[in-house]
């Protein structure tokens, strides 16, 4: 076990998750968490939908990557992760076709996710395919992690509801509550990253710009 879990492994996995998540440090794949976070099943799903795509595209660009030619590595990189971008899609169509059209065109888009793209330049290119699989699903919950706490938010204090479940109790709108609309427009998203790369920046002194 200590052999699958090497310090280096456990840096790959756990990394991306916290002190070097993709979004609030790399500063990638910002576009999707302001479109897909209005509610939170649509969010989890996309999470993990970049989750699975990020960890095999690592994986298979890993065991091929001393046979790629260096002048066509970025379209070998993209057939691969179109490959499993459509196989992704039609899985969600055929078995969660209403969070599907939530999604919309955003799945697709993750074809161009930089934080895949960026993944498979910056580690899997270099690195054999177990580190660069369990960096594929730190990056993947990493970028996950980010979506679900903005959704959370939006959807609580937006909608009132949580997974489509109402949450905020009748007697709160009788004394005259009322749902933030603002906070289901796609600002407030970057809002709520922006408080979160805060936070983050704040607990972290070494992050911080000198």
């Amino acid at each position: 076990m200590s052999q699958l879990f090497s310090k280096k492994d456990r840096e790959a996995l756990l990394g991306p998750i916290s002190l070097n998540n993709p979004v609030t440090v790399q500063i990638l794949g910002i576009c999707s968490a302001l479109a897909v976070t209005a509610k939170l099943e649509p969010a989890i799903v996309m999470g993990l939908s970049v989750t699975v795509i990020t960890a095999f595209s690592n994986l298979v660009i890993s065991f091929i990557r001393k046979t790629i030619p260096n002048r066509i590595r970025i379209i070998v990189q993209l057939v691969v992760v179109a490959a499993l971008v459509t196989v992704v899609s039609e899985i969600l169509k055929a078995f969660a076709y209403d969070v599907s059209v939530q999604l919309s065109v955003y799945v697709g888009l993750i074809i161009t996710n930089c934080i895949l793209m960026g993944r498979l330049e910056a580690y899997a290119m270099s690195n054999g395919p177990w580190p660069s699989f369990l960096d594929g699903i730190g990056n993947g919950l990493g970028y996950a992690k980010i979506l679900v706490i903005v959704a959370f938010f939006r959807e609580l204090l937006g909608s009132g509801t949580l997974l489509g479940y109402k949450v905020i109790p009748d007697a709160f709108y009788a004394a005259g509550y009322v749902n933030n609309g603002l906070m289901l427009m796609p600002p407030m998203a970057l809002i709520i990253v922006a408080c979160l790369i805060w936070l983050q920046r704040a607990k972290h002194k070494d992050m911080q710009e000198k």
